[in-house]
């Protein structure tokens, strides 16, 4: 097995991030402190560059490139955060990018990444294998392949959201993280068991898209067909070969939530504390809303993955539930 990441792998990111990425706001809410009785500290990476914590993991992934890579450029596959993220890095670091994308991603997400200057491949989610796709693509143009999670390097930017976090809040008792390919979660377990060791944390997937909840289950890591869910950042087939050790180590269990769960949650940003949060940046704050009696009177932090969602697409959701 290869070298793992660590949490000094975290700070390293952090000052590679510094003046590039935003120290996103932690915001607190009275309505749901009372409503579930515990205190909750929101980290909204809604409020991140491109609108997502995605952008942490590719600029620490891509400013540590050397010149002949910088020259030829990144590439990388991704339902829609990752692309924007690898997208705008890239511009930052003035390298071409090149972004494998489902045929189905959210418009905004395919047209901000085409906006910040990328190249989008389109595929098939449910008929072709993105992940070859990418490779191939990567090997006919010399482009380094960096991939949405599975990465030592996006993993430990990814961890510097949670770093944030308890540097801002101190100690928590829990921590609620949405999970897809694992790395936001792995990265906010490694800052969290160094920050905070008594933290108790939980990723959060999607019902239908179990695959991580399987695997730790497992002790193996387990893959599915592509989700069928209005978390489109959590449509993943199966965690990674550093992000499932880091989980199956750090992390304390897997929960899931269900579609409607999520649109409850984006309600209550939307109403309560006057946010725009996408499906996936939901999964952590409807978990932690259905552990109930279980995080009452703790401190409870909570990671809004992201924003990124249609505004046509965002209504409709409200306006059907």
């Amino acid at each position: 097995m290869q070298n793992l990441p660590t949490y000094d792998e975290v700070v390293a990111a952090a000052g590679r991030l510094d003046g590039h990425a935003h120290r996103t706001p932690v915001l607190r809410s009275r309505t749901a402190d009372e409503r579930w009785g515990a205190s909750f500290f929101f980290k909204c990476e809604n409020f991140q560059r491109m609108g997502a914590f995605k952008f942490r993991g590719a600029f620490n992934a891509l400013s540590k490139f050397d010149p002949a890579q910088r020259r030829a450029g990144a590439i990388a596959f991704s339902s829609g955060n990752h692309a924007q993220a690898i997208a705008l890095a890239a511009r930052e670091l003035g390298m071409p990018a090149v972004i494998v994308m489902p045929t189905d991603a959210p418009a905004a997400k395919l047209a901000a990444t085409r906006g910040y200057g990328a190249e989008v491949v389109l595929y098939d989610r449910f008929t072709e294998d993105r992940e070859a796709l990418a490779r191939r693509l990567s090997e006919e143009r010399g482009m380094t392949l960096i991939p949405p999670y599975d990465h030592p390097d996006v993993i430990a930017g990814q961890g510097t959201a949670v770093k944030e976090l308890i540097e801002d809040t101190g100690p928590l008792d829990a921590l609620f993280v949405c999970l897809g390919g694992g790395g936001l979660t792995s990265g906010s377990a490694l800052s969290a068991r160094a920050l905070s060791p008594g933290c108790r944390i939980y990723g959060v997937e999607p019902e239908a898209g179990n695959d991580g909840q399987q695997s730790l289950r497992a002790g193996r890591i387990v893959h599915i067909e592509t989700p069928r869910t209005i978390a489109d950042g959590a449509q993943t087939q199966h965690l990674g070969n550093y992000t499932f050790p880091l989980i199956q180590r750090d992390v304390d269990d897997i929960l899931t939530v269900s579609d409607a769960q999520l649109v409850e949650g984006m309600r209550f940003f939307a109403e309560r504390m006057k946010m725009v949060v996408e499906p996936t940046g939901c999964l952590g704050f409807a978990a932690a809303c259905a552990a109930g009696a279980s995080i009452a009177g703790q401190r409870v932090g909570v990671v809004i993955s992201g924003g990124n969602v249609d505004l046509q697409r965002f209504a409709s959701l409200l306006s059907a539930s």
